[in-house]
């Protein structure tokens, strides 16, 4: 449990780092990205083992199925939050602020092989599964869902965090239901990553 914590202090640090108001002009936000999901990585092998992931048909297409799903909810999501809140939109645009300047390809790149799937080895692959030996899955679920939409909270951007709410209730969802299809998972997390944010902005 106390390398679970450290590794869950480590993230929130690295969060506040890359959002916080104080921090987050210090520090080219992409290449605090990539390294913070580099270090989660590590932590995530380090104290949880390598995570079996198969590599077949199946897996690919449930994981494009997913993420194009998901790109779904949050096209209508996007679109009933401006209809609901005047400040939906303008928060929205700050987040893809984040990107101005960048080059598209490397960007993709990185939310494909490096960010995306870091990401979901740690929150779920670790983080969810460690959480499932000391209770419930359901509690696991719900706990690393939580907390991976509070270290988002330095941000204080609430659609932000708001859709680190609803992805992590998701992946967090597909990996209690069926935890068999990780791989499916974590390639949905890439994809809808370079999705959202590159590919079909919303």
């Amino acid at each position: 449990m106390r390398k679970l914590i450290f590794s869950l202090f480590i993230a929130a640090v690295l969060w506040f780092i890359m959002f916080s108001p104080w921090t987050a002009p210090l520090v080219n936000f992409w290449w605090m990205m990539a390294i913070s999901a580099v270090v989660l990585m590590f932590l995530s092998c380090s104290f949880g083992g390598r995570p079996h992931l198969k590599t077949d048909v199946r897996e690919l297409l449930l994981g494009v199925m997913i993420a194009v799903m998901l790109w779904g909810v949050f096209w209508l999501g996007d679109k009933l939050s401006q209809q609901m809140f005047p400040f939906a939109r303008p928060q929205v645009d700050l987040i893809y602020g984040m990107k101005e300047g960048q080059n598209p390809w490397a960007l993709s790149i990185a939310l494909l092989f490096i960010i995306g799937p870091a990401e979901e080895l740690f929150w779920r692959g670790y983080v969810q599964r460690h959480l499932c030996q000391f209770g419930s899955a359901n509690a696991a679920f719900l706990i690393t869902t939580v907390i991976y939409a509070l270290v988002h909270f330095p941000s204080f951007n609430f659609m932000l965090i708001m859709a680190a709410l609803v992805c992590g209730f998701v992946w967090g969802g597909l990996y209690r239901l069926i935890p068999q299809h990780f791989t499916a998972i974590v390639l949905s997390h890439a994809l809808w990553d370079a999705a959202a944010f590159v590919w079909f902005p919303f």
